[in-house]
C-alpha cells in the first residue's frame, strides 16, 4: 500500500496516536488479511480532537470567505495530483475496484473542496430597506461540527461534509466508519498540508460510543450523518437533546420504473449502476426494478447476459469491474436475504454464489419473480441484489414505487419526455433520475424524504445547513417609547 496513513488519529495538524484504545483491525475486503490496526479514541484523545477544533473555529470564521476558499481549491488540486495513491488506499480501505475508486471517490472528494471552495467568497448578506431605519443580514459559521461517515465511500463523505463546513467558516470533527478508517486521514493530511490551520479538521477513530460523545458535547453545534436509519434514530434524538442542527443522509430502498418504450440497453445500464456499481453498498441504488410487461423477458435476459461480463478479479487490476463486499458480516447479511427471496418465492435468475477465493465475495444476483410485500422487495440489502418486478400501467408503477417508508432515490426509463417529468414531480424520493441513474454531480442537491433522511448535502442547499443568518437592525433616527 502506498503513502498509508501513519497514526490512528489526525488532531491539530499532526498524526496522533494512542494505543489504550481498543484495537481496530482494519481488514482488505478482497483477501480477508489485516492491513493495519488503528486505536478507538480515548477520552482524552476526543477531549484533543474537541478542544483543538473549538479553539481554532473562531478565528478561521473571521477570515474572509476568500481566503478560505483558496486554501479548499489548494486542497483539490493536490488531491486530484495524487488520485492514484489515494485509489489504491480507497481500494485497501473498501475492497472497491480500482476501476471505480479512480473515478469515482477521491475525484469526487476534490470536486466538493473545489466546488465549495469557489462558493466561500459568495456567503454574503442582504440589506433590507425599512425606509429610513434598515437590516443587514450577515451569514455566520455554526461553530464546530461533528461528521459522521459511512464506510462505502470513505473518502467522498469526509469531503462532502468537510468542505461545505470548512467553507462557511466552521470547524469539524469527522469520525470514520471503523470499518474504513485509513481514507478520512489522508483528506485530513491533505487540507493540513493546503494551509487549512490546525484543528480546524480533525479525524478521530471509534464505534457508536465515540460517535455518541461526540453528537452530545456542549460545544458542537451540528451533526452530519451518512449512515443507517436505526443509526440515524439514535443520532436525531441525541442531538435533539442539545438542540443541534442535524442533517443526514440514510438508507433508502429506491424504486427504477422502466417503460415498455425505453432503450433497453440504457435501462440494463441503468440496473447495472444502480445495483451492482460498488458491489451494490450504495445508499441510493434503485433495487426495485419495476419493468413494464411488454419488455420484462428482454430486460432480464439482457441483465444477465451483461452481468455474465463482470470482471471479478484483483482490485488493483484496473480490468477487474466487480469487486468483494466490504466484510464477512455484510456478507452474510445480504446472503441471508437472498435464503428470504427463495423462501418467499421469488426465482434466483443468476449469481448470489460464493465464488471460490479468499474474502468477502459475492456474484451479483438477479431476483424475478417478485411481489412488493416479499422482504427483499422492502427491506434495505445493501448488496449486490436487484428485484425485477413487472407492472402494467404508469398509475400502478408510481403508486408502488411511492408505497415504501423510505425517499432517497427513485429512476425512470422512457422516450416520452412528458411522462418521464410527470414520473419525477410523483416519485416521493430526494433526488431523481430520467434515462440515467446514481450520478450525484457536486453542483446538485443531494439527501431524502421521509425515513431516508433530513436536510440537503451538496450544492448551495449545503451552505444553508453549515451557517446560520444574523439580523442586524440599524436605527437612523431618535428612539420613540411610550413613556
Amino acid at each position: 500500500m502506498t503513502q498509508q496513513p501513519t497514526a490512528s488519529h489526525f488532531i491539530n495538524g499532526a498524526y496522533v496516536e494512542d494505543t489504550s484504545g481498543a484495537p481496530i483491525e482494519v481488514i482488505y475486503p478482497a483477501t480477508g488479511e489485516v492491513i493495519a490496526t488503528v486505536h478507538a479514541a480515548t477520552p482524552a484523545i476526543i477531549e484533543q480532537a474537541l478542544a483543538s477544533a473549538h479553539a481554532a473555529q473562531k478565528a478561521w470564521g473571521q477570515m474572509s470567505g476568500t481566503e478560505r476558499g483558496r486554501i479548499l481549491r489548494r486542497a483539490a488540486d493536490i488531491m486530484r495530483e495524487r488520485n492514484h495513491d489515494l485509489s489504491v488506499l480507497e481500494t485497501y480501505d473498501t475492497g472497491k475496484p480500482y476501476s471505480e475508486t479512480s473515478v469515482a471517490d477521491a475525484t469526487s472528494g476534490a470536486d466538493a473542496l473545489e466546488y465549495f471552495g469557489g462558493l466561500a467568497a459568495s456567503l454574503t448578506g442582504e440589506h433590507i430597506d425599512l425606509g429610513g431605519d434598515f437590516v443587514y443580514t450577515r451569514r455566520e459559521p455554526l461553530g464546530l461540527c461533528a461528521g459522521i461517515g459511512a464506510w462505502n465511500y470513505p473518502t467522498q463523505i469526509a469531503c462532502w461534509k468537510g468542505a461545505p463546513a470548512l467553507a462557511c467558516g466552521n470547524a469539524l470533527v469527522f469520525k470514520p466508519s471503523e470499518t474504513t478508517p485509513l481514507s478520512a486521514l489522508k483528506v485530513a493530511e491533505i487540507l493540513h498540508e493546503a494551509g487549512l490551520p490546525a484543528g480546524l479538521y480533525n479525524v478521530i477513530q471509534g464505534m457508536g460510543e465515540v460517535g455518541h460523545s461526540l453528537i452530545t458535547d456542549d460545544r458542537v453545534a451540528k451533526v452530519s450523518l451518512t449512515g443507517s436509519v436505526p443509526t440515524g434514530r439514535k443520532v436525531y434524538a441525541a442531538a435533539a437533546e442539545g438542540i443541534r442542527a442535524v442533517t443526514m443522509e440514510l438508507g433508502g430502498k429506491s424504486p427504477m420504473v422502466i417503460f415498455d418504450d425505453a432503450d433497453v440497453e440504457n435501462a440494463v445500464s441503468g440496473i447495472i449502476l444502480g445495483n451492482f456499481y460498488s458491489s451494490g453498498q450504495v445508499c441510493s441504488n434503485g433495487t426495485r426494478v419495476f419493468v413494464q410487461e411488454g419488455i420484462k423477458d428482454a430486460i432480464i435476459t439482457r441483465l444477465a447476459e451483461r452481468l455474465e461480463n463482470a470482471k471479478l478479479g484483483d482490485p488493483l487490476d484496473p480490468e477487474t469491474t466487480f469487486g468483494p463486499m466490504v466484510s464477512a458480516r455484510q456478507r452474510e447479511i445480504v446472503e441471508g436475504y437472498i435464503t428470504k427471496g427463495q423462501e418467499e418465492g421469488a426465482t434466483l435468475v443468476a449469481g448470489g454464489t460464493r465464488p471460490d477465493k479468499p474474502g468477502f465475495w459475492l456474484t451479483p444476483a438477479i431476483f424475478s419473480d417478485v411481489t412488493d410485500d416479499m422482504t427483499i422487495a422492502r427491506e434495505e440489502i445493501f448488496g449486490p441484489v436487484v428485484s425485477i418486478l413487472s407492472f402494467k400501467t404508469e398509475e400502478e408503477a408510481l403508486a408502488r414505487a411511492n408505497a415504501t417508508e423510505f425517499g432517497l432515490a427513485a429512476g425512470v426509463f422512457t422516450a416520452d419526455i412528458t411522462r418521464a417529468h410527470r414520473m419525477c414531480a410523483g416519485f416521493e424520493a430526494g433526488t431523481t433520475y430520467i434515462n440515467t441513474y446514481n450520478l450525484a454531480p457536486v453542483e446538485a442537491p443531494f439527501g431524502g424524504m421521509k425515513l431516508s433522511g433530513v436536510g440537503r448535502e451538496n450544492s448551495k442547499a449545503a451552505i444553508e445547513h453549515y451557517s446560520q443568518i444574523k439580523s442586524v437592525y440599524v436605527g437612523m433616527g431618535d428612539v420613540e417609547a411610550p413613556f
